[in-house]
Formats: structure tokens, sequence, C-alpha cells
């Protein structure tokens, strides 16, 4: 089972297309262009914190979940990746370099926005 857990912060702050004006409605539309996109992966995990998670309530549609993040957004996305690497292959779609170290000392593979938007064309 391969899975992508998505720091949407992340990703959604690597374009900036007006984004900061309206959080939520960034949240919504990535959760819609992982909804619709066809990528190699069994599941994606979404992961939301602050205002974007009002752009989309917790709970899964699809092969995409969404969780709001309690706390911090990257102990919560370390958190998802250390849950599903015990029986995933799993890859955290981010450009933190803090994060990134942080989740493949648990063997989890990393890939920045750039390669999920790519998928997401």
């Amino acid at each position: 089972m391969k899975v992508l857990v998505v720091d949407a912060a992340n990703v959604v702050g690597s374009v900036p297309d007006g984004w900061w004006k309206d959080r939520p409605g960034a949240a919504a539309r990535l959760h819609r262009n992982l909804l619709a996109a066809d990528l190699p992966f069994d599941q994606v995990i979404l992961v939301l914190e602050g205002k974007a998670s009002a752009g989309v309530p917790s709970g899964t549609q699809g092969i995409v979940t969404v969780v709001h993040a309690p706390g911090s957004g990257d102990d919560e996305l370390v958190a998802q990746c250390r849950a599903t690497s015990d029986q995933a292959e799993v890859t955290l779609v981010s450009a933190d370099r803090g994060l990134t170290a942080r989740v493949e000392a648990l063997g989890v593979a990393t890939c920045g926005p750039r390669t999920l938007y790519s998928w997401l064309a």
C-alpha cells in the first residue's frame, strides 16, 4: 500500500496565488484537486492546520482523508507518517527541511510541492 501525506500549509504556500486572503478556500481547492487527480497512491492524508481547517471537514472522501491538526501541523504530519509507515510505503509532500528530516528518520520518502502539482496537472 502506498500512502501520500500532504503538508497542506506548505503546498498551498508554495504558490503565490493570494491563498493568504482565503486559507479555507485554498485548502478546499487543494482537497478538490486531490480528489480529482489520478494519483499513484492508494491513500492520501491531507493535514490541515489553523484557519485552513475551516475549508474542509475532517474525514474520508474517496482516497483522501482530511486530518485537522489539533496543535502543531508539523507534529501532526510526523504522527500521521509514524502511524502509517509500519504498514505502508509512505511519502510526505513538503519543502520544509526540518520536517522532512524528522520523517526521513522514520523511513518515509519525501517530495516537494512541485512534484505534487505535476501529479495534479
